[in-house]
């Protein structure tokens, strides 16, 4: 019995070292920025960075495990008082318990700070006191419904779509969709996927002022994302981003 203890934990360090080998392409990693980006301030070089929001699931059966961070850096700022202000960046490494992963992603949506936190709370104005989080019917970015406490998470045409993974995270499929064109599931890759807080068809900009993604990456030059906006781009620490794999990444 006791080498049984030891040798579960063992296996359960070597899944997640497969995940710090390779990301297959299509993958989804859901995350909060720890950096704002801001065209008035940040700078060509500049470091930024995200934390991935929910376990990310891989179809080796490994993982990326929630709290690891994904880095990347400004590329080119355009600032305000032009005909439209703009911020170019990358995200291109994942770090997994100390190990650095290479990865190509594109944008696929973005939201607010604000719109992150309507999307954990409860639809209902007041839930009973004693009414645990896990369950809780909350919506997501982009309109999904999420029927926690053993429910699905329910999409357009209330059709099912996916499962609640936790108190904040969802398992689901990506579906496709024409409000920023976005595409669904790539080849290989139709696997449910960690959303975070984000719809199965989200796609675009959700709760900023007349922010737009001008180039999500998925096309050259890919995985170089832009962010415009006819004011100013402006988007701080504790907005979500829906970052994609766009190629087979790894050390």
């Amino acid at each position: 019995m006791k080498s049984i203890r030891v040798i579960i934990p063992f296996l359960l360090l070597v899944a997640v070292a497969v995940a710090q080998d390779t990301i297959p392409a299509g993958t989804v990693i859901p995350i909060m920025l720890s950096s704002t980006i801001d065209a008035t301030r940040s700078k060509p070089g500049e470091r930024i960075a995200g934390r991935i929001m929910q376990d990310v699931p891989l179809p080796s059966g490994s993982r990326l495990p929630a709290r690891s961070w994904v880095l990347g850096h400004i590329l080119e700022v355009s600032k305000p008082g032009g005909a439209t202000a703009s911020v170019s960046l990358k995200f291109d490494r994942v770090i997994v318990r100390k190990k650095e992963i290479a990865v190509v992603t594109d944008l696929r949506a973005i939201a607010s700070m604000m719109a992150v936190n309507d999307a954990q709370v409860p639809t209902s104005p007041s839930p009973d006191r004693g009414t645990s989080v896990y369950s809780w019917t909350t919506m997501q970015v982009g309109g999904d419904v999420v029927y926690r406490g053993g429910g699905p998470v329910v999409g357009p045409g209330s059709a099912v779509v996916g499962t609640p993974a936790n108190a904040n995270g969802v398992l689901a499929q990506l579906g496709s969709s024409t409000r920023g064109n976005c595409r669904g599931a790539i080849e290989g890759s139709g696997e449910n996927q960690a959303l975070w807080v984000f719809s199965s068809s989200a796609c675009g900009a959700y709760g900023f002022d007349s922010l737009a993604i001008g180039h999500a990456g998925r096309t050259a030059p890919v995985g170089e994302i832009v962010l415009e906006s006819p004011r100013n781009v402006h988007v701080p620490a504790g907005s979500g981003l829906l970052l994609r794999v766009t190629a087979d990444s790894q050390r």
